[in-house]
C-alpha cells in the first residue's frame, strides 16, 4: 500500500482554489446586497401592491406635472397592464 502523506494531487489544490473563491464570493456578494438593500436611495422596495411606475407616476402627480385625469387615467392603464 503507498502512503500519500497529505498529498492531495493537482484536483486537490484546484478543488480547494475554486471552493475558496466561491466562498468569499458569496460572502462578499451577501455583504454587498445587504447594503445596497439598507441605504436611503434604494428604489427596489414599494409599497403593498404598488409598483414602481406607480410610485412614479404618484410622484409627478405629487409634483403638480399631471393634472388629476391623467393620473387617474395613467394609473388605470398601468393596473390594466399589470393584469394582463
Amino acid at each position: 500500500m503507498m502512503y500519500w502523506d497529505g498529498n492531495m494531487g493537482a484536483w486537490g489544490f484546484v478543488l480547494m482554489l475554486v471552493s475558496f473563491i466561491l466562498f468569499w464570493g458569496a460572502i462578499i456578494a451577501a455583504l454587498v446586497l445587504f447594503a445596497r438593500s439598507m441605504s436611503p436611495g434604494h428604489r427596489g422596495s414599494t409599497g403593498p401592491g404598488g409598483s414602481a411606475a406607480e410610485d412614479l407616476l404618484a410622484e409627478r402627480f405629487a409634483r403638480g406635472d399631471i393634472d388629476g385625469t391623467e393620473y387617474t387615467s395613467r394609473l388605470a392603464a398601468l393596473r390594466r397592464a399589470r393584469g394582463a
